[in-house]
């Protein structure tokens, strides 16, 4: 028998071939172990009016039960082309939870069909994954009772679910669906570690409370990216709520290249601050419109600290009278709650390269109770003007009963009150056309320690009448 011989060249494209195939042969292997469990064949309609709950239910309780673990799992398939009306739905540990095409998801208003306060549910579901193109959509003004043209919203009428409400879950992915017109919040998700958020889509009222985008609640390691968001109140905000569970801080979280739109603050940490909120980090976001464009409001007993913020530009503006935030840029403070309760401290906080045009100041607050200390701005440039028809000359410190919830107080570019070591490295203010008789110094300070500026640029809005920067 005659000896082969390979050459080298020979030998290394028979080796990647061999590669390729088997390859191949495991991406194969692995698309047929993801079992399909197509909710029609479970006996949704589709049809937007017959309740699908028990059906879809029933899907994913048999995709659970059939998962192959370590593999790719089981997909539950909302197919497209039909509106599904349903209520609460618990999924499980180790499925995708799959919208196809243009598949719909219709919210019932029927108190009734709810068994907790969520549409989309979960606890302890480990390895699940909400994903596909389609929409589920809340239908917000069904759970409302009539629009309040004084105050410029809708005034709910009792029972309203929230989108998702997601409990102790790890390995969680949820990727580009949209929802839409949630009637509360969004996509809440308490204690929930080893998260992806990518590339959803939110298209709630801007005239309807309460209707977060995106809620991370006593997380950690978490990731959300991508995300474009139109909604009425905080588009991302970072909590730690009070639970009767110890579900422990909220932590090691990124939010970055995401596009918002709201009538309440664009990025935040806060209210709720039961628990530490630490390691955050919020960068090259654009923030469309806000009533706060950058925001943290320490109430609680927890502290918040190691934040960044860097690469954001932002347009905050005054709104009508009910929504919290009066315009300010940027608004840290830490400021108690209540008389009784405990308040932690603000610190180490970093803001970077950020620009935006505001209706109100830099504001970094923090109160005799909790002073904030190491504040860093740098390259942070700031227009204040007036465009909106709203009342003025205001600071909102809500929610708090200690202190004046509206404070009557006059604008300056930076409000820096009851803090330590801030510095203002190479940051600026400008004033827009419309200046009026509160829009006062560049730079205000009071009862503040450490105070370094460095390349500071800016005047008063009325240097005939107040000095640039005033220190008191």
């Amino acid at each position: 028998m005659k000896e082969s011989h390979l050459s080298r060249r020979e030998a290394l494209r028979l080796a990647a071939a061999t590669a390729l195939g088997s390859a191949v042969s495991s991406a194969q292997n692995a698309r047929r172990e993801v079992r399909v469990f197509d909710v029609r064949d479970y006996g949704a309609v589709g049809d937007g009016s017959t309740l699908d709950t028990a059906a879809i239910q029933r899907a994913i309780d048999q995709a659970a039960a059939a998962g192959v673990p370590p593999g790719p799992g089981a997909q539950v398939l909302i197919r497209g082309g039909k509106k599904y009306l349903i209520g609460t739905l618990v999924l499980k540990s180790g499925i995708d939870f799959h919208l196809a095409d243009d598949a719909e998801l219709l919210v019932s208003a029927n108190p009734q069909h709810y068994t907790g306060g969520g549409v989309i549910t979960a606890t302890g579901a480990d390895g699940l994954r909400i994903t596909g193109t389609g929409n589920i959509n809340g239908r917000a003004r069904e759970f409302m009772s009539r629009y309040d043209q004084p105050n410029e919203w809708w005034l709910p009428a009792g029972f309203r679910p929230k989108m998702f409400v997601l409990t102790a879950c790890k390995g969680l992915e949820v990727h580009d669906i949209t929802f839409s017109e949630a009637p509360e919040w969004g996509l809440h998700m308490i204690g929930c570690e080893h998260v992806l958020v990518d590339n959803l889509k939110i298209r709630n009222l801007l005239d309807v409370p309460n209707c977060d985008g995106i809620d991370p609640d006593h997380c950690r390691d978490v990731e959300i990216r991508n995300c474009n968001i139109v909604c009425g109140d905080d588009a991302i905000v970072i909590k730690a709520t009070r639970q009767a569970t110890d579900y422990g801080p909220s932590a090691n979280i990124t939010i970055h290249d995401c596009v918002i739109q709201t009538q309440d603050a664009g990025v935040k940490i806060g209210t709720e601050t039961t628990q530490d909120v630490h390691d955050i980090r919020f960068e090259r976001c654009e923030i469309r419109s806000s009533s706060r464009g950058l925001c943290i409001q320490a109430r609680d007993e927890g502290s918040v600290y190691n934040i960044d913020f860097r690469d954001i530009h932002f347009v905050s503006r005054y709104h009508s009278d009910p929504w919290w935030g009066r315009g300010e840029a940027i608004s840290l403070t830490a400021i108690p709650r209540t008389a009784q309760g405990k308040i932690g401290t603000i610190h180490d906080v970093r803001i970077r390269n950020v620009s935006g045009r505001a209706e109100n100041s830099v504001r970094v607050q923090g109160a005799k109770e909790s002073r904030i200390r190491g504040v860093t701005l740098e390259n942070v440039a700031v227009t204040l003007d007036r465009w909106t028809q709203y009342p003025g000359g205001l600071f909102d410190n809500r929610p708090t009963t200690v202190y004046p919830g509206i404070e009557p107080h006059g604008n300056p570019g930076f409000s820096i009150r009851y803090a330590d070591n801030v510095v203002l490295k190479h940051s600026s203010v400008k004033w827009g056309d419309h200046r009026p008789d509160y829009f006062t110094h560049a730079l205000e300070a009071e009862a503040v320690t450490g105070l370094e500026l460095t390349g500071f640029v800016g005047e008063a809005a009325h240097p005939e009448r107040d000095a640039d920067i005033l220190v008191r």
